[in-house]
């Protein structure tokens, strides 16, 4: 698959290359996750809505951008720790998504279960790129805040555990978006474009 090597760094990659790989995975990213919700609706559409409420996430209590007026005003260190901060806080949710996937009681199961694994694939993908955007970037990698994820499982009846991986799924497809605008922010910056153009 392109994407999977699409970070594999060589000493003579320019940041606005780093920064465009970095961008198609983040792009990815969103994608997998919408369509996996997408999957989900499809069998359970009442779920999301009444239960997504985004305060409700572990990555709540990050100081975020809202809007990209707002990104455009932060420092790129600043963002790109940021975007590292939110990827890094899924790491385990994912995980704990691509183990449930197998044996989750939905009919579209095997298509999550490789969606999933694929957005976990995607993910650590971009994890590595980022480590290689610091160094590029000349910044220090700053130790990160970790957010805590206190799962182990998702319940132990079947709409529970659709209805917690929904919610989780819904949480990160959220915080993809966001990881995809901020690094999109920096792809512009680096390539000196006008704020009216990012």
């Amino acid at each position: 698959m392109v994407l999977m090597s699409v970070l594999v760094y060589t000493e003579g990659v320019s940041l606005n290359d780093l920064l465009d790989r970095a961008s198609q995975l983040s792009d990815k990213l969103h994608s997998l996750s919408t369509s996996l919700t997408n999957d989900l609706d499809s069998h359970f559409p009442s779920v999301g809505g009444k239960l997504m409420k985004p305060s409700m996430c572990h990555t709540s209590s990050l100081q975020i951008p809202n809007d990209k007026d707002q990104a455009l005003r932060v420092p790129e260190n600043e963002l790109l720790s940021l975007v590292r901060s939110l990827l890094m806080a899924w790491s385990d949710p994912l995980a704990l998504l691509s183990s449930e996937a197998t044996s989750l009681p939905h009919p579209e199961r095997n298509s999550i279960n490789t969606k999933t694994k694929e957005l976990q694939d995607h993910s650590n993908s971009l994890g590595v790129g980022l480590e290689r955007l610091v160094r590029k970037m000349g910044s220090s990698p700053e130790s990160l805040s970790s957010l805590p994820f206190n799962s182990n499982d998702l319940g132990q009846d079947n709409i529970s555990r659709l209805v917690n991986f929904h919610f989780l799924l819904s949480c990160f497809r959220r915080d993809s978006h966001k990881i995809d605008s901020f690094l999109k922010v920096l792809r512009c910056r680096a390539a000196k474009m006008l704020p009216e153009m990012c």
